[in-house]
């Protein structure tokens, strides 16, 4: 039983409204990849999990510089489009293919690139959204 006036349900609503709207962008890229990509690393894949962990770098960054954010951004944009959007766990099963067709070397390198990358794409989104941080937390004070 939830305690009266609990936000929890409308943080819920918003982690599964925008977890669909994430997921939706991130068929969309896979399903509108050119070409196949069957002969190297899991390229779909890959690019959305870097763009959206470069997302999250900016969000985290510029979420942080307004002193009173709306209590419903975090989980709408954070766990629920990007959470959505980025998808490690589909990237462990493609590690798991490449390793049961014979490639461990590629299966290798799509592991340690996507690591390497999502933390430099988390450091580098967040370092790029530090102008427009600043110039939001200024106007809010």
């Amino acid at each position: 039983m939830m305690p009266r006036g609990s936000t929890a349900p409308l943080v819920l609503a918003a982690v599964a409204v925008g977890g669909a709207v994430g997921a939706a962008a991130r068929f969309g890229i896979a399903a509108g990849w050119p070409g196949p990509v069957e002969a190297g690393p899991p390229w779909p894949t890959l690019v959305t999990n870097l763009v959206g962990c470069a997302l999250i770098g900016v969000l985290m960054r510029v979420v942080t510089a307004v002193p009173r954010p709306h209590r419903l951004l975090r989980p709408f944009l954070g766990a629920g489009v990007l959470g959505g959007f980025t998808t490690f766990s589909v990237q462990t099963l493609e590690v798991a293919d490449l390793l049961a067709a014979g490639r461990p070397w590629l299966a290798g390198g799509y592991t340690l690139g996507t690591l390497v990358g999502a933390l430099g794409a988390v450091w580098l989104g967040g370092a790029t959204a530090r102008p427009l941080a600043d110039r939001l937390a200024r106007r809010v004070r």
